[in-house]
């Protein structure tokens, strides 16, 4: 062989066949979620929710994945983990998160009221003949798939500290848990992070229902020293994490596990 056949093989660069996605894996409930690193947007909820279903790559292995709609609880999870330097300084402050779907009526707020092909359900009748008493659980209902009821007897509105608000049924609904105390919620609407407490506002009762984005801020008129959380909008222009799709889950965890 001549000089010229010795030295480092240069591996080919394969441009990826569509845009690299990187994940993130968060605590949830009593396992994990893996939803994407860098949240979709700024865009309205619906258009959010439509970039999520495009298809991405993994940026290890090119793979193909997608994403899709978040609860409100599996929001909430993503948004707390690593609050502080992650979701807080990248969403809350210069934008808003939608958390996900709701529903408004005369006597509570119905979260993720979605129907078997994942269309909201915005019927009052039906959304009551999900109550059963056996689902109802410190005040508040926890039924399948992240859907949940809290009476507006069952939270404050306006401003509030933190534990007030975390203990509320709110915070409790959207975060689906049974405990008495929404701990994701605690964290994000820690003192240490917002000094003038929790403003939740938009929670009015309404004579039909009407269906809204929950939506999270931080208050720029006290220099984001207030978290806010309204329900007043069909979803303002701004941010919403992605959850992994099924098929592809499997292979990311394995990868991300051979990356530690």
């Amino acid at each position: 062989m001549t000089d010229k056949e010795y030295g480092v093989i240069e591996e080919k660069q394969i441009q990826p066949k569509f845009p690299v996605r990187t994940l993130l894996r968060v605590p949830h409930k009593q396992g994990s979620l893996i939803v994407s690193r860098n949240a979709f947007g700024p865009n309205y909820f619906k258009d959010n929710i439509a970039e999520m279903q495009k298809s991405y790559c993994y940026p290890n292995t090119r793979e193909v994945i997608s994403f899709r709609k978040p609860t409100t609880a599996e929001s909430i999870s993503a948004a707390a983990y690593n609050f502080e330097n992650f979701a807080k300084p990248e969403i809350f402050d210069p934008r808003w998160f939608q958390a996900g779907y709701m529903v408004r009526t005369q006597e509570g707020v119905f979260v993720n009221p979605l129907g078997s092909k994942g269309v909201p359900i915005t019927d009052e009748k039906t959304l009551k003949s999900l109550l059963k008493s056996d689902r109802k659980v410190n005040g508040i209902y926890l039924l399948d798939n992240d859907m949940g009821f809290a009476p507006y007897d069952s939270f404050t509105r306006g401003v509030q500290d933190c534990d007030g608000f975390a203990q509320g049924g709110l915070a409790r609904v959207l975060e689906h848990t049974p405990e008495k105390e929404a701990k994701q919620f605690k964290a994000i609407a820690s003192p240490k992070l917002y000094k003038f407490g929790v403003n939740v506002w938009g929670f009015e009762e309404v004579k039909e229902p009407v269906l809204r984005v929950v939506c999270l801020g931080s208050y720029r008129n006290l220099g984001g020293g207030r978290l806010n959380v309204d329900g007043s909008w069909s979803g303002y222009y701004g941010y919403a994490f992605g959850v992994l799709n099924k098929d592809a889950e499997g292979v990311a965890l394995e990868k991300m596990e051979t990356k530690k």
